[in-house]
């Protein structure tokens, strides 16, 4: 395993300055997940920690040793990328056995490395075949098998769930996770833009924001202490409400923060804000309940099981206590 320290470090193409400044302490053995909205810099930060590019400012340390001019295969690294990048005309034994062919290692060695990766993701079935052969599904586990036969001290993980399809997803996602529980010796950093996958993978999530970490902490940190209005509204599927004018001046504030589940809902109009049912999901388990309540967008309220609230229905809504969360003029919060 590795600790990665990043310190100061940037990027720029050109007179454009995608990374700016990063700080990070990435433990041994962590699963440390990266998230941003489109463009914030999260790839191209783990293409600088696999050495596919070149920062250009500050340092970046593995184990303490300088790696800003280390080539990628001297880096101890494995990356799995959202692409497959499997060889068309190989079968599945030789795609995984490739790099350690290039590394001259001995055949009995690659056939243990191998076979071993193989029972690990429940591929052993599947070494004779090609790649146009496989699912979606089973390509990605090669790619990770491959990456594992590299006995690497870092995984890294560019999206590699994007092009599977929602069961596929839920099914690799475990695969990964049981990986880590497996691997525990192995840091591993993985970059998504999936709520789902960062908050239940991650032993702990960086929030990045315009090339700058936002806030960087447990899923359960970011969850119910943002120490941002952009955290607080990008960590949450669906994104906690926010309510600005009176609402929040009444809780002394700009911006007045809460979660779709902290909300109760009272049919016979009683609450603290009273609104109207335009919409309704129901999810089976729950439901979400959409109600104008005269905030800049309509308040989503998550329902456990199947309270049923008819269109058009006046309803009173009440913060459960201790919930609410206060930010200032600037985004920060008012604790």
């Amino acid at each position: 395993m590795a600790r990665i320290v990043l310190k100061n470090v940037r990027k720029s193409y050109g007179a454009v300055e995608v990374i700016k400044g990063i700080d990070l302490d990435i433990r041994r053995g962590e699963f440390m997940v990266f998230v941003g909205p489109s463009g914030c810099g999260k790839s191209t930060l783990l293409r600088l920690i696999s050495g596919l590019e070149q920062i250009t400012g500050g340092d970046m340390l593995f184990d303490d040793q300088v790696v800003n001019n280390l080539i990628p295969s001297k880096r101890g690294i494995a990356m799995v990328f959202q692409s497959y990048a499997l060889y068309p005309h190989m079968t599945v034994y030789d795609n995984m056995a490739f790099g350690m062919k290039l590394a001259k290692a001995g055949a009995d060695d690659i056939k243990t490395r191998v076979t071993k990766a193989a029972h690990l993701l429940q591929i052993e079935h599947l070494l004779q075949r090609l790649p146009k052969q496989l699912s979606g599904g089973q390509r990605q586990r090669v790619a990770i098998g491959r990456a594992i036969v590299r006995d690497p001290r870092v995984f890294l993980f560019d999206e590699p769930l994007s092009n599977l399809d929602a069961a596929l997803r839920v099914q690799t996602r475990l695969e990964i996770a049981k990986l880590h529980h497996s691997m525990s010796d192995v840091t591993m950093i993985y970059v998504t833009h999936d709520q789902v996958e960062a908050m239940t993978l991650a032993d702990r999530i960086a929030v990045l924001r315009d090339g700058k970490v936002e806030q960087v902490g447990t899923p359960a940190e970011l969850y119910e202490r943002p120490n941002s209005l952009f955290v607080a509204g990008f960590i949450g599927s669906p994104k906690m409400n926010f309510m600005t004018g009176a609402f929040a001046a009444a809780q002394e504030c700009a911006t007045l923060g809460i979660r779709s589940e902290h909300i109760e809902v009272a049919t016979d109009g009683s609450g603290l804000w009273l609104g109207e049912v335009v919409h309704a999901e129901d999810l089976g388990s729950d439901n979400y309940l959409f109600v104008e309540a005269g905030t800049d967008e309509p308040l989503i309220v998550r329902q456990e099981g199947k309270l049923k609230v008819a269109l058009g229905a006046r309803v009173g809504l009440t913060p459960k206590p201790g919930q609410i969360h206060r930010f200032d003029a600037a985004g920060a919060p008012i604790r």
